[in-house]
């Protein structure tokens, strides 16, 4: 007989058995909290709050049942109620009635969950100041929030939010709301009664217009309605005394806005459809330091520009500009002018890569030029009806047969140049398929070609013939990848890309070291390999914005020659907006601060 007797208690299958638990917090967490009135329960993996949390302020603590000798640093009936309560990126998906018993709560952050609801009894948070909702599934935001009088920061970004309560007007002491990231496609007018309100974030919905109740936030500094279909803003804006900075970018704007608001520093109308600036519009802009005009379709600058006489920095850049007036130079305080991806004329690529002052400088000795009547152009009518311009072709070395919807370009064209030097071909503009196959003749002199706005839908392996290339502009084609050829091209520093049909970042790119700007903006691309990025010692303008990239490798901010990175308009959920839009550098180090050790 075993000397081991069997228990008659023993249950054999305890090891099994599973039991739902309530979840808990650590005694130990509670017990600080009723010292510091905060609790972090971040990050916990929590499906529900515990509830005990909940009862925090109306259970008296263990010790004081357990302990007569309950210390005296720890008597219960002086310890303070819950005033903090942190959630955040955990699995709740729903908060119990009994929130209310934490009456004196004055943060509450729920963000980074799985809510689709919140309670009525929310509302009786009397003492709330901060609640943040972010990153849920709210489609519906309770009236009973727009009872909290002493609301200051709500936040409600990436949501499922169409509508939003006509009583959100009655938080009349919130500073700062940021909506975006919803499916809003109006706004309630009792909006304008939030006149304490400093920051609206209103980017990435569906809003069509802004309503005219907005002019009545005159404590508002900072509006950011971009990524939305505004095609124009209520005038009433110039009302808006505090408006400092208004971001419009990614709309249907065809005209800058007129906002004379007479604070108005910043202003980011990038990637509308702005074709035209008009004096009118230019002089609202009374005291202007930042204008933002990149990704239009602006032709021209008016000589009126000058009156922008406050504007420091002047972002031009993925525009349609061939000329640059000379008063340019004129404005005082100008230390900054973007103008890559332009099809800019008669400005060397030298003088554009000179920066800002050696440009200006250049611009203002232009002013001093006198006209002569004996350069202008002269042209011969060729029997196709092409229209040849010697002068370009033997002064300028130019040869240029754009905007003219050609589906191939006369041969006479290239007969007019009769064994001269050509170093730029300007064919933008028009119905090409194919790329003219004469471009090889003018192989041993050719360095800057612009084949863009075509319908290009493959890129001919004679282009990697022209040994002498080193700018090469093919935007707004129909391109999906390029020569492996390419790689020959040892002179190459700049291609110009943008809004094609790229899906991944073109290999061969990788290969050519002497790049130094890369314009892949608007594709589909979906990768880049940082690794090979960084054998690119000269590159230091990339431009990856408006693609399909859902994640940025930390690796890229090794890519410490990068000068401009534009990433704006992709999926990305890291770096968060608000680091993009510091600029390059900080976002090279926020990558690299990401880098596992």
């Amino acid at each position: 007989m075993s000397r081991f007797k069997r228990s008659d208690k023993a249950d054999s299958l305890a090891g099994f058995r599973t039991e739902k638990t309530e979840p808990t917090v650590p005694h130990g967490l509670l017990k600080a909290a009723r010292k510091s009135g905060q609790l972090n329960l971040s990050g916990r993996g929590l499906t529900e709050v515990p509830q005990n949390v909940y009862r925090l302020n109306v259970d008296t603590p263990e010790e004081a049942n357990q302990n007569l000798s309950f210390g005296a640093s720890e008597r219960w009936w002086e310890q303070t109620d819950l005033t903090k309560l942190l959630l955040s990126s955990n699995q709740l998906t729903a908060l119990s009635d009994d929130i209310r018993l934490l009456s004196g709560l004055t943060t509450l952050d729920l963000h980074d969950n799985q809510l689709s609801s919140l309670p009525c009894t929310l509302g009786e948070l009397e003492q709330l100041q901060q609640l943040r909702l972010s990153h849920n599934r709210l489609s519906v935001l309770p009236v009973e929030v727009c009872i909290l009088k002493n609301l200051r920061s709500l936040t409600l970004q990436q949501n499922l939010l169409e509508t939003l309560p006509e009583e959100l007007g009655q938080l009349e002491n919130l500073t700062e709301l940021d909506l975006s990231n919803n499916h809003l496609k109006c706004l309630p007018s009792s909006l304008g009664r939030l006149t304490c309100l400093q920051k609206l974030d209103l980017s990435h919905n569906m809003l069509t217009c802004l309503p005219d109740s907005l002019a009545k936030m005159a404590s508002l500094k900072l509006l950011d309605c971009s990524n939305n279909q505004l095609t124009g803003v209520p005038v009433s804006i110039s009302e808006m005394l505090a408006l400092e900075q208004l971001f419009l970018r990614h709309n249907k704007l065809r005209l800058l806005p007129q906002v004379p608001a007479p604070n108005l520093k910043e202003l980011y109308v990038g990637n509308n459809q702005i074709e035209e600036l008009e004096a009118e519009q230019l002089a609202s802009l009374m005291v202007i330091s930042l204008l933002e005009l990149r990704d239009n379709k602006i032709k021209t600058l008016p000589e009126q520009i000058t009156v922008l006489s406050t504007l420091t920095r002047l972002d031009l850049t993925n525009n349609d500009i061939t000329t640059l007036p000379a008063s340019l130079s004129l404005l005082p305080n100008l230390k900054m002018l973007l103008l890559e991806g332009n099809p800019l004329r008669g400005i060397r690529r030298d003088l554009l890569t000179k920066g800002t002052n050696e440009l200006l400088k250049y611009l203002r000795g232009r002013i001093k030029e006198p006209e002569n009547a004996d350069t202008a152009p002269t042209a011969m009518t060729l029997p196709s009806q092409a229209r040849v311009n010697l002068h370009n072709i033997k002064t300028l070395k130019l040869l240029e047969y754009s905007e003219k919807q050609a589906e191939n370009i006369p041969d006479e064209l290239f007969d007019a140049v009769a064994g001269g030097v050509v170093t730029t071909i300007n064919f933008s503009k028009n119905q090409l398929t194919t790329l003219p196959t004469r471009l090889v003749e003018l192989q041993s002199s050719v360095s800057e070609v612009n084949l863009g706005f075509n319908r290009l839908n493959c890129c001919s392996p004679d282009i990697c013939k022209l040994l002498q290339l080193t700018h090469i502009d093919l935007r707004n084609n129909q391109l999906s990848e390029l020569p492996s050829e390419l790689e020959n091209l040892t002179k190459l520093r700049s291609v110009i890309l943008n809004y094609n049909r790229f899906k991944s970042f073109p290999d061969v790119l990788y290969q050519i070291v002497s790049l130094e700007t890369v314009l892949l903006g608007n594709n589909q691309v979906d990768s880049v390999d940082p690794g090979r990025l960084t054998r690119l010692v000269h590159l230091s303008t990339l431009d990856l914005s408006n693609n399909d990239l859902l994640n940025i490798p930390p690796e890229l901010g090794l890519c410490t020659n990068l000068r401009c990175l534009s990433l704006e308009g992709n999926p990305f959920r890291t770096p968060r907006a608000a680091i993009v839009a510091r600029g390059t550098d900080a976002v090279l180090e926020y990558l690299r601060s990401r880098i596992a050790a």
